[in-house]
């Protein structure tokens, strides 16, 4: 009997999910925060169920050699989703027993292992949905029930003794402040860039003529580096903050909110301005013959026509530019403007790990919702119009 390689993307993933989990550190323990951890590999905590870690790679292995067929794919889904769980209780319960061993102020932190082995069992599962459907919203589905097991665990509590919680309980308030100036700061940069954007890429649009100009300037803004451009609207504001009092009563100011808000919202232009552009330059032209000859006016055409069908590219514009915001809006912090930004570099600036962690997870999840938000929207808009 002759064996075929059907799946050379699960081979190799497995393969390095194998090594990471087997090469590198599991987890690390440290008697405080601000002390290097003790790596401890995995084989030094493999006992009771997390044997089962250990049947579970041959068996993706093999899956490997198996046809691309339904019941392939779901089975592989099954068994990441599995060993994902398996991997993530296992460093809770390390995180219990080595805390039992230390002191109040002992750190059990997840290794680079685990965090490479967690994100290769998310890229295997994502490898599997996208093999098993091309429906947009049961891809989400089929992705979001990935995470229902960890946070289970999360909220049972078999996860506590992990330093990252432990952070998270010490400065719950903290995090709870920057959540909110984040999601602050994200919303009131999209409300402003809309109202500027799309008018200006309407107007570009209709005068072909000023596009050159009009986004050899905005090429200008975006080449700026973000903290270039935050220094540099600290003078002008100060200024104007000390010329005219109502203004500083109003909170404007050389650092704050005001400059990170201006600069996220100059930044986020270009690729808003662009997109409504390309969308509407894509409609194409017999649609619009025959809104005509069906009497439609020039209004009714734009808004009942053009608009619904350049929606999905203005989306995909609006899309990146909330992603780019999440991000930028963590150096906003540099100058006072707060968010997440402030909880990432004061880990980064007391070398604690952990407390970066719990500045940084929260914007790669925030940017991967919005992400999934938008391509769901988005799938749905495209087959409204096909």
């Amino acid at each position: 009997m002759r064996f075929a390689l059907y799946n050379r993307v699960l081979l190799l993933l497995t393969l390095l999910l194998t090594a990471a989990l087997f090469a590198l550190p599991f987890a690390s323990f440290a008697p405080n925060r601000l002390v290097s951890g003790q790596p401890v590999m995995l084989t030094q905590l493999l006992h009771g169920a997390g044997w089962l870690i250990l049947v579970i790679l041959p068996l993706l292995l093999l899956l490997a050699w198996q046809p691309l067929k339904r019941p392939t794919l779901i089975l592989t889904l099954l068994l990441c989703e599995l060993l994902l769980t398996l991997l993530v209780a296992l460093g809770g319960h390390a995180a219990q027993t080595l805390a039992q061993q230390g002191s109040a102020l002992a750190r059990t932190g997840f290794g680079s292992g685990l965090w490479a082995a967690c994100a290769l069992c998310l890229l295997i599962a994502a490898d599997s949905v996208t093999r098993l459907t091309r429906s947009a919203s049961l891809r989400l589905l089929l992705n979001a029930q990935l995470w229902l097991p960890l946070i289970l665990l999360l909220l049972g509590g078999q996860l506590d003794q992990l330093s990252l919680l432990k952070e998270y309980a010490n400065r719950q308030d903290v995090f709870d402040q920057a959540l909110t100036r984040h999601l602050l700061l994200l919303i009131a940069t999209l409300i402003p860039a809309l109202a500027l954007g799309v008018p200006l890429g309407i107007l570009c649009y209709r005068r072909p003529r000023w596009q050159a100009a009009v986004f050899s300037v905005l090429n200008i803004i975006q080449t700026v580096p973000s903290v270039a451009l935050f220094g540099l609207l600290i003078a002008p504001l100060a200024g104007l903050a000390g010329l005219f009092p109502w203004l500083a009563r109003l909170g404007v100011s050389g650092i704050g909110l005001a400059p990170a808000l201006i600069a996220l919202v100059l930044y986020a232009l270009l690729p808003l301005v662009r997109s409504v552009v390309a969308g509407l330059q894509q409609v194409p032209a017999g649609v619009r013959e025959t809104a005509s000859g069906m009497g439609m006016s020039r209004a009714q055409r734009f808004w009942l026509v053009e608009v619904p069908l350049a929606l999905p590219v203005l989306l995909s514009g609006l899309r990146v530019v909330t992603i780019q915001t999440v991000g930028m809006a963590v150096i906003a912090a540099l100058i006072g403007a707060g968010g997440f930004g402030a909880i990432i570099f004061q880990g980064l600036l007391s070398s604690a790990l952990e407390l970066a962690l719990l500045g940084v997870i929260p914007v790669v999840a925030l940017a991967v919702l919005v992400d999934v938000l938008f391509n769901l929207l988005i799938s749905l808009l495209e087959k409204r119009n096909l």
